[in-house]
């Protein structure tokens, strides 16, 4: 067999799993701790090398073995089914890709690279040895081995990827410092910039629109959805600052997956105002523990200079035990304790909520009563900044919340509460609470489930389901890892969503908890023609 055309026979079958990996691992933002966290919850085995190829691999490599199938004929065999596996795939729409980002071109570009040398030199060993007047039993068994890696490859394209990412590594770092301290000296230009700087578990970008929306007067400059990393905000810093340069004021989401981050980011924005929403278990298992997630998060706060002003919600325990790592003015926020500012009269109507401070009454088009403490935040800074009440009463009747962060709408006949951008304990516990205080006659909860929770994963779903029971008529999991736990709670079987899965009724509610697509729930809907939004 010609070596040359085997190593690219070996490159072609090598593309599927390649991309299919890179795919979920950009997903996870090339980090390795968030990789490992994924494959140490849903099965590493699986996700490293799937099911479908290996099974073919012990098929083909049986039939060779006992001479069924040729020796030279069986590893082609075995590769042609590998590249009909990948076109079915295609054809079907079902095959995972990447967003292909220079980065991701990169690494698969040279994943590719080191897969093909690798094939060839791995092809070419026994022609080397033939040449070499080597004994004809070494030469076969070398040809045997050959045969075997050819298609093995294939099943290591996660280890090239890797190897790809080691490679670049150095010049990836050196790079992203370059961007962070070009980041860095154009905040440092901007004296007359106030960033306010916003963290927590749960209700980071909520608040971020609220306070967007009570200031536009006054044009803040405000990250985008999704953009929280020291990396994304830095881009969008260089990207945006130069066009705007009478801009008086920055709000920045910041998220972390592991300590130091938070650090980072604050080095860069250089805030003025921290605002902490609410601090749970989200990402527990990157930060090893409870107390090491709270620290991480009160990097914010513990970034601000003296004349700064920090923002807790005391409904978080975990969050107003920040205070101690506060050095400067810290306003408190909360609905049932002791606080600068506290809402009473706490309401849910089928427009969204109702609270009072004080004399004035706050009207907010936001579904679910835990979100009473993120508008509490946004009006604190507000007035933090010069508005008055009233004002802001006045603004925030005409907020709209973001899409798919916990937003009611109404598609073919059923209100659906979509709670798809992230999710958390805490926001899945609001979901279930809301749902339990609705009237339709049957309820629905479609998730995927919590991830990233390390340890407690079981007894969170179990929690959850305990909650569920008795509120939900039927729950349906994207994905089966935390299926078993949450029925285990919830008392009886749940359903794991199909493309065939059967459709709700019309009047019904539907609660979707979780990352999931929109076709994914228009799948549960009724066939109607009706499809108008809430608010």
């Amino acid at each position: 067999m010609n070596p040359l055309f085997l190593a690219f026979l070996t490159t072609a079958a090598s593309l599927s799993p390649l991309i299919t990996f890179a795919s979920l691992w950009q997903i996870k933002e090339w980090r390795i701790d968030r990789l490992r966290e994924h494959l140490r919850s849903e099965g590493i085995l699986r996700q490293l090398f799937g099911v479908t190829r290996p099974a073919f691999l012990g098929f083909f490599g049986f039939l060779g073995f006992f001479g069924f199938l040729s020796r030279d004929l069986w590893p082609i065999t075995t590769l042609a089914v590998y590249i009909a596996i990948s076109a079915l795939q295609i054809i079907l729409h079902r095959h995972p890709k990447p967003v292909w980002t220079k980065k991701a071109l990169t690494l698969i570009g040279t994943a590719i690279l080191l897969t093909f040398v690798t094939s060839f030199y791995n092809c070419q060993l026994p022609v080397l040895l033939a040449l070499s007047s080597i004994e004809v039993s070494v030469i076969e068994g070398s040809t045997v081995n050959c045969q075997l890696s050819t298609v093995i490859i294939p099943l290591l394209q996660p280890f090239f990827l890797f190897m790809a990412w080691i490679l670049w590594s150095p010049l990836d770092k050196y790079l992203k410092a370059r961007i962070m301290y070009r980041a860095q000296q154009l905040r440092a230009s901007r004296s007359n910039l106030t960033v306010i700087g916003i963290t927590g578990s749960v209700g980071k970008s909520t608040t971020k629109e609220l306070l967007t929306h009570v200031l536009a007067d006054k044009q803040p400059l405000t990250t985008p959805d999704h953009v929280n990393t020291e990396m994304g905000v830095s881009k969008w810093i260089i990207s945006t600052l130069p066009k705007n340069p009478d801009s008086q004021i920055m709000i920045v989401e910041m998220g972390a997956y592991q300590a130091g981050e938070i650090a980072i980011l604050c080095s860069i924005t250089q805030p003025t105002i921290g605002v902490v929403t609410f601090i749970g278990t989200q990402h527990i298992a990157l930060f090893g523990s409870q107390e090491a997630l709270c620290q991480a998060k009160g990097e914010l706060v513990a970034s601000l200079p003296d004349d700064g002003n920090a923002f807790l919600n005391m409904d978080s325990s975990l969050c107003s035990g920040l205070k101690e790592m506060c050095e400067c003015h810290i306003t408190t926020v909360g609905t049932g304790g002791v606080s600068d500012i506290e809402a009473f009269d706490i309401e849910e109507t089928s427009h969204g909520i109702t609270f009072r401070i004080s004399d004035t009454t706050f009207s907010v088009p936001l579904h679910g009563t835990h979100n009473v403490t993120n508008v509490l935040l946004a009006i604190a800074v507000a007035e933090k900044l010069g508005m008055n009440r009233s004002e802001i009463s006045e603004k925030l009747k005409s907020y709209r919340p973001a899409q798919h962060t916990f937003s009611v709408r109404e598609e073919n006949e059923v209100t659906i509460l979509d709670d798809t951008h992230n999710s958390s304990q805490a926001s899945f516990k609001a979901a279930i609470t809301w749902a339990k205080s609705q009237p339709a006659k049957h309820k629905i909860l479609l998730t995927s489930g919590l991830i990233e929770l390390g340890e407690v994963q079981d007894r969170t779903h179990t929690e959850l389901g305990t909650l569920s029971a008795g509120i939900f008529d039927r729950v349906v999991f994207t994905h089966k890892k935390s299926a078993r736990s949450f029925a285990r709670g919830y008392g009886q079987d749940v359903e794991i969503f199909t493309k065939h899965v059967e459709k709700i009724e019309s009047d019904s509610l539907l609660v979707c908890v979780g990352r999931m697509s929109q076709t994914t729930i228009k799948l549960l809907l009724p066939q109607t023609k009706t499809s108008q939004p809430s608010n």
